[in-house]
This record gives C-alpha cells, structure tokens and sequence, in this order.
C-alpha cells in the first residue's frame, strides 16, 4: 500500500538511537553486500566506451544469445498492457510465469496464501492503480494470470553481459568503503532468529548522476556465514538507469543462496519468486512518489516465514499479496534469518575523484525531518512463534556520514523508525 502521510508523527517524544561502532557481522554482511546494480565508471570513464570497436560478427552472436535469453524470459501473454512509462506489461498465465521452470517447481501448483503473522492487521486490498503507473490507464490483468514486465534487447545490451543481466555481480570483492563505492545508511538487527520483516518505506525519486549509478531503498533478510553461502531474501524501490532504461523508482525485490554467485535474480528474471497477484508488476514504476515540503508516501512491506510450509512470503501494503520464495531455494533461510537490515544504498562511479552527486532517500540529510528527509517507519520483525514484534534493539550506521547519514527514534506512532540519506557531493562531501 502507498501511504498519504499528512503530518509527522515522529515529530512526538522520541528517543534517538546512537550511532553504533561497526559490529563484524554488519562488516562482513557490507563486505560481501551488493546493491541493485554493478557500479561503474562514468559513460566518459568507461574503459569499455574507449576500446569499443564495431564487430559485426560478434554483435551479430551477441544479438542471437540476448534474443535466445528474451524467449526463456518473456513468456506468451494473454493480454498485453502499455504502461505511459515506456513499460509493457504482459498478462502472463500463473502456471508460465519464469518460476515453474524451475525443476522442483514444473508441474506444479502456486500455493494457497499462509496464515499472517500474529499482529498484523491489514485493512483490506487497496487498488493497485493507487501505486503502479502501469494500471493508470485503467487495464488489469485477468484472474489466474500475473503482471510481468517485457524485457527488451535494449535492456539486455546495458548490461555489462548476456550472463549477468538481471543478476548482481557473480565475482565478490571485499567491500572497501574508501574504493568501491558502494555507500550505505542503515539500520539492523543481528544476534537472534527471526522469521521475517515489516517496514513502511518513504518513496523518492533521487537524482542518479548516470547510467553506471543507482538508488535505492530496501529491506534485507539474511542469513549464512557471509561467504560463498551467504542467503538473502530483498524487497524495496530503487532508481536503476541501467536495470530499466530510465529513472523512475521501482518496486523490485532479489534473492541469492551463494553471495551473489550462481543463483538468484531480481524481479522475475529467472526462476525462483512464484508470483501469486494480478495486480502487481514486480519492477514497474511507482507513482506517486514525495516531494520535498509536500505530500509523503511510502510502501509498507511484509516478509515472513510460513511456519507450515517454510517458504517466505512478500505482502505489499495492506493485505496484497505477491508471491512467495519456496524454501528449497535457500540454505541457510531454510531454516530462519540470523540478520535484518532496513536502508539505504547508492553507487559512486568514481570513487577515486569527486564524490558522486547521485542522491539517497530524499536527497537530504537525516536531520531535516519529515517531509524533508526520508523515512523508514514502524519496523518489526517475526519472531519463532510467527508474532511481529518491535525491533528488540536498533543499530543504525553510515559509512559515509558526511554524504549521506541516519538517526533513529522510536515513538508511539512509527514505533522503531529512522531518516537517513542525502545528496552525495556537498562541501563536506567533496
């Protein structure tokens, strides 16, 4: 659900919580953590713009792969919908969507929706229209299919390779804050079991300086000895030229059981999620977003664990939802999660020269408050007996605090909260 917030209820007495000394699970989690898309040079700083020559044979076998790929990854439609943003969307039936590929799924059925955990109450399906541009016109889906976006051949060519569309990076480097460019602001919680996540997520469009950088703003569940086994289960919006073509926040969701290596996708690029709803597209645009001293909206999103049948299931504001990762798909997240994270990350494509002006959030920082600086509110987590509790203790850290920062709360209204973010190169920033 899109939420219209009129006022600032984290404007009410509040206790902040203090910046935390990085604890090691945080590092190594933010070691081998890679955010919604490859960082690279600026278009000018490519290496791949100046050594590119024009190989007719090999554009022509490039061509023949990514159209070999686009048949795997579009399936027939029913119906297809023209989204104003450029998207088309087709209305996929149920039983060949990308995830019934999948040998242990072929053949089979989606699953019927598992009981919710105890503590949530939704208020009711809210009309998607109020949230994806796609439904503007007024067009669904029917029953019994689901909303995929189209992958085009233009989307596949911005991606530094055939293999890796679609996918994080499948080489991990150790994450050096000073080199790699990837910049965090978050909030989490480690040291127990949990069964699942719930954050309400204030939704920008930042400024992304170019086609090599990205936004976004997510939610994390992980679990593993962040190495080659590392699980995580991802939901969230982000900005990503390079992903989509343009810069319009998305509503995207990633899985991985190896760190980021062989397995796992965004969206519904490969098979994995089982997508349940008709009226969602997992990677199309949402609409509205806030604006700076205007009307706020955010997304609340749910992940949880169904204690019945194990698999993890996403709902998207109140009551809609989407799908579910079958639990054969993880190791470790199996079983439960060790780690959530809540944040912010974005990419700086030269981090050896000026810092990048791509945005965070709002583009501002933490301290201007509501309206101003984003927001993630009313954080909980599910605990081993299917109840959402509140977050037993937050941490929050920015790695690159004077670029981008947080600071936590916690009040009757938003319960755990937090604003975090900002504009990137500043005079603190250089």
């Amino acid at each position: 659900m899109e939420t219209d917030i009129g006022q600032d209820p984290s404007s009410m007495a509040s206790c902040c919580c203090k910046i935390s000394p990085v604890i090691p699970i945080l590092v190594l989690f933010l070691l081998f953590s890679y955010p919604v898309h490859a960082a690279r040079s600026s278009e000018t700083d490519d290496p791949r713009a100046k050594t590119q020559t024009f190989r007719p044979q090999q554009e022509l076998q490039k061509l023949n792969v990514i159209r070999g790929s686009l048949r795997k990854i579009n399936k027939p439609a029913l119906k297809t919908i023209q989204s104003p943003d450029g998207d088309v969307i087709d209305c996929v039936l149920l039983r060949h969507q990308p995830a019934f590929d999948h040998p242990q799924l072929k053949g089979k059925r989606p699953l019927v929706p598992p009981e919710r955990p105890n503590g949530h109450n939704p208020k009711g399906t809210m009309a998607a229209e109020d949230f994806q541009l796609w439904r503007m016109s007024g067009e669904t889906c029917p029953e019994g299919t689901i909303p995929i976006r189209r992958t085009t051949e233009q989307d596949m060519l911005r991606a530094s390779s055939v293999a890796s569309f679609g996918k994080k990076p499948a080489k991990l480097i150790r994450r050096d804050t000073t080199s790699d460019g990837h910049e965090h602001a978050v909030g989490y919680v480690s040291g127990d079991e949990y069964y699942g996540a719930k954050a309400s997520i204030n939704v920008w469009a930042p400024n992304v300086t170019n086609q090599y950088e990205f936004s976004l703003s997510q939610l994390w569940v992980i679990s593993g000895s962040f190495g080659d086994d590392l699980n995580t289960i991802e939901a969230g919006w982000q900005v990503s030229p390079e992903l989509y073509g343009d810069y319009f926040p998305r509503f995207f969701t990633y899985w991985t059981s190896d760190a980021y290596q062989a397995t796992g996708c965004y969206n519904l690029l490969c098979s994995g999620f089982v997508q349940t709803n008709n009226k969602v597209a997992i990677g199309a645009a949402i609409s509205p977003t806030s604006s700076y001293g205007g009307g706020q909206f955010d997304i609340s999103l749910l992940v949880w664990k169904d204690p019945k049948h194990g698999n993890w299931w996403l709902e998207f504001g109140s009551g809609i939802l989407v799908g579910y990762w079958p639990s054969f798909l993880f190791t470790h997240l199996r079983d439960h999660a060790s780690m959530v994270q809540f944040g912010g990350e974005v990419v700086n494509s030269s981090p050896g020269g000026d810092h990048t002006s791509t945005e965070m959030g709002s583009g501002h920082f933490a301290g201007e408050g509501f309206g101003k600086a984003s927001y993630f509110r009313n954080l909980q987590v599910v605990d081993w007996d299917n109840n959402l509790i509140p977050l037993p203790n937050l941490k929050v850290l920015a790695d690159h605090p004077n670029c981008y920062d947080i600071q936590g709360g916690v009040n009757s209204v938003w319960g755990n909260y937090f604003y975090y973010g900002g504009p990137g190169r500043n005079v603190k920033c250089p």
